[in-house]
């Protein structure tokens, strides 16, 4: 059997495939790049026609106020400064902006840039590793199974884990441009980098940087240099011959680490603001939050779950509630023992097969920072996690297949065969999960099936019901989605939205007094993480305000109106409640700035004939006609809109 760790003088060259013709090797390439990249296309394209997700699409582009304003300086400013969406990624943010100034609310093209975001990763994940391995069939083989894994499909279909694509593109980018770095030779004479050496290394920091600014996620860079270190680049000093292509020099594991250290200051950097963005918004504490040695069980059952959706990627969810105490010991017994087998194997076969090792180590360290010893949010792990990581496990499988297939002597007809197999039962499996992302019912419907049988151990399934409340909804099946809202309360008292919605069907039902009940208990529930719920809090407050108003009872409708434009100045259905419900006090020095605030959010002809009247009532007159003379130009029948009016204030 060959040996892996020969050098890239060593390594078998492409060959010419003779069918007839010669293929060249940048032929070779070429038509491997081809065919990846129809693939990814064939399997994807029908994400053009899905529409956003009712989960996290709507904080990051539906209704974000910032991102619908489009590229422009104010919008720089804010993703800069903004911890919003508990974490700092101002690239992130700026994408979905162009996106939104490209493509407005139609979510086609905001599906369409992640497709082609992936099908670049693919690409340069095939280039990365066919410049370090020199091996263009195994490098291919690799891109294909990230291109088409089911696991990736939340990666990909999802249009908030655009960060996800983005920060994988500057990673790779990233490794190949330390390939870039590395192969610079200085001098004979000297082994202190010159310009040239130093000028590459900046790229390679940069990448790193703009990566970092994408998804914190690539934190973990620095180390996989060190194993791209050992092999293919063999940079790293060892007894024996480097295993991958030429590189300048070898040198000892302590250099090679003080060589990176710019780059561990940077994921240094980046881990502290993310801490701080996370814990400023109140991820990282609440009911969902676990102690230590609950996180570290959940953390070893975690790793051996995504290898088993490495190897099998069945009931794949976008949600899988943390189990908190519910582990059994010999279920992290069990799983311990698995995993240290693995690395005893990995390290036994260190010499003779680095890329074990390579692989294994690649896998384990990159989920660290999502495997949820640092716990944010309520899932135990996420398909989404698996994006980066598995490379790790696909290099393994890819290596370890081809060189027993090469030591088993089977034909090259039958490598082909069998990959090909593989991939078309990913990509079927992949078109499968990628169908239950076609509308939002089918998705939560999809979740909760999976997660039904573990209602009563799993607290946190709550999510998936509310999101399928949400979802049925927005199609206007009401009476369906107060069922899960109620079911999501049950199993999660403290489910502030899901409250908020039951309150808001008892208003609608004209249960007056049981909805405001309702909304005072979410108002209590989200006092202590205010700022965390300060969307859901305004929400209850404007729909507590107009409750009010319904009894008559005007004082505390201002009152509540008034607290939920302080908690979100841009809901401009509060500022409206607001100016109605002063004006019907008499309080006009309230109702004028509040209906003004009103139309900066929305321009209504039936709110500036409001906001004339008020003005009138006042004694501005001048600034009463104007405000009838906008009216009159929005309106296309202006007596209907000045009855309209009358009869709002009336009510």
């Amino acid at each position: 059997m060959s040996s892996a760790n020969t050098g890239a003088n060593r390594q078998a060259k492409a060959q010419p495939l003779r069918t007839g013709f010669f293929i060249t090797p940048d032929r070779q390439r070429l038509l491997l790049g081809l065919l990846l990249v129809t693939a990814t296309l064939a399997l994807y394209y029908p994400v053009g026609s899905h529409p956003f997700l009712n989960y996290d699409d709507d904080l990051y582009v539906v209704y974000n106020p910032h991102v619908h304003a489009g590229l422009q300086w104010a919008t720089v400013t804010w993703a800069i400064t903004s911890f919003d969406a508990s974490n700092w990624h101002p690239l992130t943010w700026l994408s979905h902006a162009l996106d939104y100034q490209l493509f407005q609310m139609n979510p086609a093209g905001h599906h369409d840039v992640n497709l082609l975001l992936h099908v670049l990763n693919v690409l340069l994940l095939f280039w990365v590793l066919q410049r370090a391995t020199g091996q263009a069939g195994r490098s291919a083989m690799v891109a294909a199974l990230f291109a088409l894994h089911p696991i990736n499909v939340e990666s990909v279909a999802w249009i908030a884990e655009r960060k996800n694509l983005l920060s994988m593109m500057f990673f790779l980018l990233a490794l190949g441009a330390y390939r870039w770095y590395a192969q610079w030779v200085p001098p004979p004479s000297r082994r202190r980098p010159d310009a040239g050496q130093i000028g590459r290394y900046l790229v390679v920091a940069v990448l790193f940087a703009l990566g970092l600014m994408a998804k914190p996620q690539v934190i973990t860079l620095p180390f996989v240099l060190l194993l791209w270190d050992y092999w293919p680049l063999g940079r790293m000093f060892t007894t024996d011959e480097p295993a991958g292509a030429e590189t300048a020099f070898q040198a000892s594991f302590s250099w090679l680490v003080l060589e990176k250290l710019p780059l561990f200051v940077l994921a240094a950097a980046s881990a502290v603001v993310t801490l701080i963005a996370q814990h400023g918004s109140g991820a990282m504490s609440g009911p969902h939050w676990q102690p230590l040695p609950i996180r570290i069980e959940n953390a070893i059952i975690a790793y051996s779950r995504y290898l088993g959706k490495a190897f099998w990627p069945s009931h794949l969810s976008l949600l899988y509630p943390h189990p908190g105490s519910s582990l059994q010991a010999w279920q992290v017994v069990a799983a311990l023992v698995f995993l240290v087998g693995v690395t005893a194997l990995a390290v036994v076969e260190r010499q003779r097969r680095r890329y074990l090792l390579v692989g294994w180590l690649w896998f384990l360290g990159t989920l660290v920072p999502m495997i949820g010893l640092v716990q944010v949010g309520v899932q135990a792990m996420a398909d989404r996690y698996a994006y980066l990581p598995f490379v790790g496990m696909f290099i393994m499988a890819v290596w370890a297949g081809a060189d027993w297939l090469a030591y088993k002597r089977v034909a090259t007809a039958w490598q082909t065969g069998i990959s090909v197999a593989a991939l078309l039962a990913l990509a079927l499996l992949a078109r499968q999960q990628l169908g239950y992302w076609t509308d939002n019912v089918k998705l939560w419907t999809r979740v909760a099936a999976l997660e039904s049988k573990a209602l009563q151990t799993n607290p946190d399934n709550w999510v998936a019901e509310n999101n399928l409340g949400h979802a049925l909804l927005n199609v206007g099946q009401e009476e369906q989605a107060i069922v899960h809202f109620r079911a999501a309360v049950a199993i999660n008292p403290g489910d502030a939205d899901s409250a908020l919605n039951i309150g808001a069907y008892e208003q609608e039902h004209k249960e007056i007094f049981a909805a405001i009940e309702q909304y005072k208990k979410v108002i209590a529930m989200t006092q202590s993480t205010a700022r965390l719920n300060a969307v859901t809090r305004a929400q209850t407050f404007r729909n507590m305000g107009l409750a009010y108003r319904q009894l008559g009872d005007y004082a505390d409708a201002r009152q509540s109106f008034q607290q939920a434009v302080s908690l979100n100045p841009s809901d401009g259905e509060a500022w409206l409640g607001l100016g109605i419900t002063a004006h019907k006090l008499g309080d006009l020095n309230t109702a004028i700035p509040a209906y003004s605030s009103a139309l900066k959010v929305e321009s209504l002809d039936w709110v500036y004939v409001l906001l004339a009247s008020a003005l009138e009532r006042s004694g501005r007159h001048e600034e009463a006609r104007a405000a009838i003379q906008k009216a009159v130009l929005l309106s296309k029948n202006f007596e209907q809109t000045r009855r309209v009016a009358e009869k709002v204030l009336a009510q």
